[in-house]
């Protein structure tokens, strides 16, 4: 795997994670009945989006190490076909 091919891998692992993380506990406006007016409802309270950066880059960092160990020692093979 090439430097700029290892960083396109972890842009994307990070962009995939990144979505997963988001949602991960924010509580909205109306599950906490703190609602105020001229806002959505369903806006979140506290996002978090620091902590949420960061363990977003942690964990791309360690999903792409897995995808480099499996590139590099060829753990999974692809199949060739001798046509």
């Amino acid at each position: 795997m090439t430097l700029f091919t290892g960083i396109a891998v972890y842009i994307i692992i990070w962009w995939v994670l990144l979505f997963v993380v988001l949602p991960l506990g924010v509580r909205s406006q109306h599950e906490d009945g703190d609602w105020q007016a001229g806002t959505d409802p369903g806006a979140p309270l506290v996002t978090n989006l620091r902590k949420k950066l960061l363990i977003t880059s942690l964990l791309a960092a360690a999903v792409w190490l897995v995808v480099w160990a499996v590139i590099t020692f060829q753990i999974i093979q692809a199949p060739r076909y001798d046509w």
